[in-house]
């Protein structure tokens, strides 16, 4: 049985969208000890889950010439490793390796979760982690905590109609401010 794990940037008043919805305030950055804990955990492997705006938003950048030069292996992984974006919108996925799902998210992800694999990822896609945490189906939960608020935007929990309880399982500061956070559900 596949794991569903989420990784997130999130700011210090808990958004992973600013108010314009973007997530540029989290790139990577100069920080060498940072980076190199993101490309490590770009090379874990597994399968890149995606909702149509973040998928939007990732074919943009590391299909290029800029994302391959700035971040060469974390470009490799995202440009060829098999990903999944969930739309009932588009019509076709075009960026290499990703299949298009327009079925019922959690009954999608049940059956991916009972395939074979090296495990799931969900990158950004907020809505996606709001309708898959109340279901039960992710098993870990990411994040990066940046020194930085933004005042306003979304959170990756809006709308679950419930409290969801977590244990914390891993932590690591970085000399930048940022902060890892590894959660699991209690």
């Amino acid at each position: 049985m596949q794991t569903l794990s989420v990784f997130q940037n999130i700011s210090l008043d808990g958004y992973f969208v600013d108010g314009d919805g973007q997530m540029s305030w989290a790139k990577m950055d100069n920080d060498a000890e940072f980076n190199k804990f993101t490309t490590e955990n770009a090379k874990a492997g597994g399968t890149l889950i995606f909702g149509r705006v973040t998928y939007d938003l990732m074919v943009s950048f590391w299909p290029t010439a800029q994302a391959r030069q700035m971040f060469p292996e974390v470009a490799e992984k995202m440009n060829n490793g098999a990903k999944v974006v969930f739309s009932r919108k588009m019509e076709k996925a075009a960026w290499t390796n990703t299949k298009l799902e327009k079925g019922d998210l959690a009954a999608t992800i049940r059956r991916m979760k009972s395939e074979p694999g090296q495990g799931m990822v969900i990158l950004g896609s907020g809505s996606i982690v709001a309708q898959l945490a109340p279901e039960g189906l992710i098993d870990e939960y990411q994040l990066v905590v940046n020194p930085i608020v933004l005042g306003a935007g979304r959170t990756m929990f809006q709308g679950v109609p419930e409290r969801l309880n977590f244990k914390l399982t891993k932590t690591k500061t970085f000399h930048n401010g940022k902060v890892f956070l590894a959660y699991a559900p209690a």
